[in-house]
């Protein structure tokens, strides 16, 4: 066998094995996501664990305050919780499960500035309690008025 032909074989076995090994872990080529959170906050660093085995990049900054943080990004005060994303240009609030935010990467919607799950739903990613059953929960997305609407229910 010649050497390109060798070389053109070994190029695809490596391809090969990157799609399988993708597949395997479930990574996708997943934009970077940079998470505003307390440096002491334990649930906020189990989210970060959420969205990086879901495939995402995370750039996290630990901060002492976040209030400058979330009035930057224009988030409700309604929909605040203890730890803020951005993501491509859309914000990130609070513990949103990795698959909507993949969702609203998808759909890319025009008039939202972000989605949220306000406060800390036990059950939602990052929020997990060993023994207790999971909340319902509503992930709003809002608009850069504060309007809010349903993005999802859990």
């Amino acid at each position: 066998m010649n050497s390109s032909r060798r070389e053109w074989i070994a190029g695809g076995l490596a391809l090969a094995a990157t799609v399988v090994t993708r597949a395997a872990t479930g990574a996708a080529d997943k934009p970077s996501i940079t998470v505003y959170k307390s440096p002491t906050c334990g649930c906020c660093a189990q989210w970060v664990v959420h969205l990086r085995a879901s495939g995402f990049a995370v750039q996290s900054e630990d901060v002492p305050d976040l209030g400058p943080v979330k009035r930057r990004f224009r988030v409700p005060r309604e929909l605040v919780s203890c730890h803020t994303g951005v993501v491509e240009g859309y914000v990130v609030e609070g513990h949103v499960p990795a698959d909507l935010i993949d969702r609203l990467l998808g759909e890319r919607p025009a008039a939202v500035v972000g989605i949220a799950v306000p406060g800390m739903p036990i059950g939602s990613p990052g929020m997990e309690v060993r023994g207790q059953p999971a909340e319902r929960y509503r992930v709003l997305s809002f608009d850069a008025a504060g309007r809010t609407a349903v993005f999802a229910d859990r």
